[in-house]
């Protein structure tokens, strides 16, 4: 695999052990592929609102209305024109119940899906391909 950042190149990460710990949101680890879209799309920006979204209170408070949030939900950040939003949601069939406008990105993906999971003890942050 070449280390630009493709959807192709995405689809080849798959589920293993690894993972590596956000350094504030501690709660929050994620898995090489999101490390790897974080390095080659130099968007460990991304990272940090999905983890701080995460710690900061909003998924506690979605998930009293829908509690599977409070397990598994799944973001996905849409980018167009150098703007992006970025997306959380329960299911594919709901409405969000997160949704941020990023002003300006250079991500150079058209979409990105992110998944987090929650074991017991930290949101795991992964690729669709690593489920």
């Amino acid at each position: 695999m070449n280390d630009q950042l493709t959807h192709a190149n995405l689809r080849h990460f798959s589920g293993d052990l690894e993972r590596t710990r956000h350094p504030l949101a501690r709660r929050v680890i994620y898995t090489p592929g999101v490390k790897f879209v974080a390095e080659q799309g130099e968007a460990y920006w991304l990272i940090d609102e999905l983890a701080f979204t995460i710690v900061g209170g909003e998924i506690q408070n979605a998930g009293q209305s829908d509690p599977r949030i409070l397990e598994l939900h799944f973001w996905r950040l849409d980018v167009k024109d150098n703007t992006a939003t970025l997306t959380a949601r329960a299911d594919s069939d709901v409405e969000p119940f997160y949704t941020k406008v990023i002003p300006f990105t250079d991500f150079p993906l058209d979409y990105i899906d992110i998944w987090a999971a929650f074991d017991g003890e930290h949101w795991t942050l992964y690729l669709p391909s690593e489920h």
